[in-house]
């Protein structure tokens, strides 16, 4: 079975994804979509793929993850077990990418060492050597357990599509979400916050032009948001705290993908002379899954104002990409 699995995604190209998809910020915004009607037909294939690898008794649970470069390509990762934060194992470590191409009939190739894998219509396929089908796998759309999470009794409702009356800077998309680039009126100190968003879909943007965004609690520390589909997670990228730390597992879904952040929030302590007694205690849940579990912040993050015993607002950071929010609310501790 392991020979299987090598051989299907033995590369043909040895490429480095970091240089792919990280590529330096240019400051351009490359055609961002926010409405899925307008996308490529790239779009449809991007994506997460789950089935089923080996033949009769030989069979594993398999996960592809497919990225969208633009023009046609793609990069993808294949997860042992399922898709990640459900049990996935990752079979690479990002050094290695599997690279695909859309041809004239629509199909989308992955050359792979000793297999013909085809990717039509949301399935994934692979063929060996005597025609028989060793691989298949279906498009998913996974979707987060707490979206659309209703706001407790007691909850302090920041954004609830009405108006953005609560934020400093607050605007309205013309289907009413909140743009990036506000702060809240209100200021916090400890608190359980949720909120949901969506990243564009930008596919020949790279590294951290793609979907660019952060939540910034108490305008210290930023939570980045980031089109990182696909990627391992590091302390840049979504589910990071900005180059503090990055996240156990990426839980980052396909842009255009509706996204929660369920954040447990315990803010720096002081005593009297302003000298740092505790550092700021964080949990995180990405998409349901606990991506940080009482992670102790050792200070502000590039951007966000220095640490003090007083509480502060939460800003939805402005970084130029059409990043929307929306079901934004606080309980108080």
């Amino acid at each position: 079975m392991h020979r299987l699995l090598a051989l299907t995604f033995a590369l043909s190209l040895v490429l480095s994804a970091q240089t792919l998809l990280r590529a330096a910020d240019d400051g351009k915004n490359p055609g961002a979509i926010t409405d899925p009607a307008k996308a490529d037909p790239d779009f449809q294939v991007q994506g997460d793929y789950l089935g089923e690898i080996g033949l009769l008794v030989d069979k594993q649970t398999l996960s592809l993850q497919v990225i969208a470069m633009g023009g046609g390509k793609f990069n993808s990762y294949d997860y042992l077990g399922g898709p990640p934060g459900e049990g996935g194992r990752r079979l690479d470590d990002l050094r290695n990418v599997v690279q695909g191409e859309t041809k004239k009939d629509g199909v989308t190739y992955f050359p792979t060492a000793d297999l013909t894998l085809k990717l039509k219509n949301g399935v994934v396929t692979a063929t060996n050597s005597d025609d028989k089908i060793v691989l298949n796998l279906k498009r998913i759309e996974r979707k987060s357990p707490t979206l659309g999470a209703e706001p407790p009794e007691g909850a302090i409702v920041l954004f609830d599509g009405k108006n953005a009356d609560g934020w400093t800077g607050g605007k309205l998309t013309p289907d009413k979400l909140l743009a990036a680039g506000c702060v809240s009126k209100k200021e916090f100190k400890d608190f359980k916050l949720h909120l949901e968003f969506q990243t564009p879909y930008m596919p020949t943007a790279r590294g951290q032009a793609r979907g660019n965004s952060g939540v910034y609690l108490q305008n210290r520390y930023e939570l980045q948001v980031l089109d990182s589909f696909g990627l391992s997670g590091t302390d840049t990228e979504c589910g990071a705290f900005y180059t503090l730390r990055g996240p156990a597992v990426n839980m980052c879904y396909p842009p255009l993908s509706w996204q929660t952040y369920d954040i447990d929030f315990k803010a720096a302590r002081f005593d009297d002379t302003g000298k740092k007694t505790a550092k700021a205690l964080v949990t995180v849940q990405h998409n349901g899954v606990t991506i940080f579990d009482k992670l102790e912040l050792r200070g502000s993050t590039p951007g966000g104002q220095a640490e003090s015993d007083k509480p502060g607002p939460i800003q939805l950071q402005d970084h130029g990409d059409p990043v929307r929010y929306r079901n934004i609310w606080v309980v108080e501790k």
